[in-house]
């Protein structure tokens, strides 16, 4: 399990370990650990000068602690030192005093130079750890706008400093800076802002280094990475004596005036999925067929019983009288229901819909928002929404007591008791309109065929990314796919896995 642990877990986790431990221990083997790294990304390289950014606090002690080893090495150690010596705490002051002693040289910060005067084979970032508040200001951004220009490998210790460990948003918000780090070295756990909001783009290849922690200081964690190891138990091969109707129905509500490419796209994935029969129930008028996929069957959405059908609703929907009463009669089905786009903003925005959601805990409700539509459900701004990602999916899952996917860089998932799931896979080829149709109707058909809620939710949102991700080795984006492309990827791989893994 990749779990993920937050500051104050982090916190507690150290503290825990500290008191078992003699005093300068954990500052060591993490200093150990960086220089380890360090070497690993200079290793073949002639000439190297590594420059190491350190700071206040220990985030900084790490750094010096890493430059003290790296010095033992054929290689130009530079430090620019941004602390204030006699306000460092005792571990920090020690690191200093070691790398100090070392072969190492202390540029001159005052120098506004000292930075552009040679040319670095590795930058290490020790500036700030997860401790950080405040953004980053004055000559610090000036450095950080710096080594953000620069091409060699830049290793952050713990965090990228101006990265909030929890969120994954910068710290300070728009228009202030953090370190673009190209690898991350995390102690003791892995955590939650490096893999949602600016997090991807700003941690690099992110790796673990527990320090040599006993397992028993760790807590259970609330948050951890999606894998395909937290869905496999849903994967079947299919029997061979089965029929359609062993595969279940999706019945996919949407389709007003103008926008009937977007149920279409959804129904299209539930088919591609596996669903044993697909239904567009249009809003509008229904079309005769789909002259692709005839064998998508239109009709009319208040002709539509819903029964135990797998029901997604919203794609293309409108916010029309009619189609609020379709909603309504879909939050009352007893089936599975996936809600999507217009029926979230509809939702949104009247409290009785919002009992009927709330009122469905004893079905399975899979809640889809974009970020503003989130923003809209929790009567925020897409800032806000955007600044805690995982605190605001915990709070949709909560309030509407349904599995939430928050959608965006780092998807979250999130349950209500509180957990929560961030998606690895995706990329922005996805940023591109008809895509969130597509994982509506992907979860839709997994709930047709009977897979528990948290592993269709877990499984869409994947195999969504992943499909994605490997259209984009294969040469297809990330510039210009469209959700239509997406589609046949999703079959190709739910196949693949369901042979490598069932």
């Amino acid at each position: 399990m990749s779990a993920l642990y937050s500051i104050a877990e982090i916190r507690q986790i150290e503290h825990a370990a500290k008191a078992e431990l003699p005093s300068y221990t954990l500052m060591q083997r993490a200093g150990e650990a960086c220089a380890r790294q360090a070497l690993s990304l200079v290793a073949g390289d002639d000439d190297i000068h590594v420059l190491i950014l350190a700071g206040p606090g220990n985030n900084g002690g790490d750094a010096l602690e890493a430059a003290h080893y790296l010095s033992q090495f054929e290689l130009h150690v530079a430090v620019a030192l941004h602390a204030d010596e006699s306000k460092q705490p005792e571990d920090a002051r020690k690191a200093l005093q070691r790398a100090r002693e070392s072969e190492v040289e202390f540029l001159d910060v005052a120098d506004a130079a000292h930075l552009t005067r040679q040319r670095w084979t590795l930058v290490i970032d020790g500036l700030f750890g997860i401790g950080q508040t405040r953004p980053i200001g004055g000559k610090l951004r000036a450095c950080v706008d710096y080594v953000n220009t620069l091409r060699c490998p830049v290793l952050a210790i713990d965090i990228a400093s101006g990265l909030s460990a929890n969120t994954g948003a910068i710290i300070g918000g728009a228009g202030c800076v953090a370190v673009r780090a190209t690898h991350t070295l995390s102690f003791i756990g892995d955590k939650p802002g490096m893999h949602t909001c600016d997090g991807q783009d700003f941690s690099g290849n992110v790796t673990v280094d527990n320090l040599d922690i006993e397992e028993k200081h760790f807590s259970a964690p609330r948050a951890q990475l999606n894998e395909l190891a937290l869905f496999a138990s849903a994967l079947k091969p299919r029997a061979g004596n089965t029929h359609k109707g062993s595969y279940g129905d999706v019945i996919v509500v949407g389709g007003a005036h103008g926008m009937g490419g977007a149920p279409v796209l959804a129904a299209r994935m539930a088919a591609h999925a596996g669903s044993g029969r697909v239904f567009i129930a249009f809003v509008d008028d229904a079309p005769a067929y789909d002259s692709v996929h005839p064998e998508l069957m239109m009709r009319q959405a208040d002709r539509v019983e819903f029964g135990a059908a797998s029901v997604v609703v919203g794609p293309g929907l409108g916010t029309s009288r009619h189609a609020h009463d379709v909603l309504t009669r879909a939050l009352d089905a007893h089936g599975p229901v996936v809600i999507d786009a217009d029926a979230l903003n509809m939702i949104a925005a009247e409290p009785g819909l919002q009992h009927k959601l709330q009122n469905r805990a004893h079905h399975a409700s899979i809640i889809t928002p974009h970020p503003l539509e989130a923003a809209r459900l929790l009567d925020a701004t897409t800032a806000e929404i955007q600044n805690d990602r995982p605190q605001a999916a915990r709070l949709l899952a909560r309030h509407f007591k349904s599995i939430a996917i928050l959608k965006g860089a780092g998807t979250v998932i999130a349950f209500p008791d509180g957990d929560i799931v961030i998606n690895t896979t995706g990329n922005p080829a996805l940023s591109t309109a008809g895509t969130g149709d597509v994982l509506s109707g992907l979860c839709g058909a997994l709930l047709a065929q009977g897979w528990p809620a948290t592993q269709t939710a877990l499984a869409a949102v994947w195999m969504h990314g992943k499909a994605a991700d490997q259209l984009v080795d294969l040469g297809v984006g990330p510039i210009g796919l469209t959700a239509s492309e997406v589609i046949p990827a999703v079959r190709t791989l739910l196949n693949q896995i369901i042979r490598d893994h069932a």
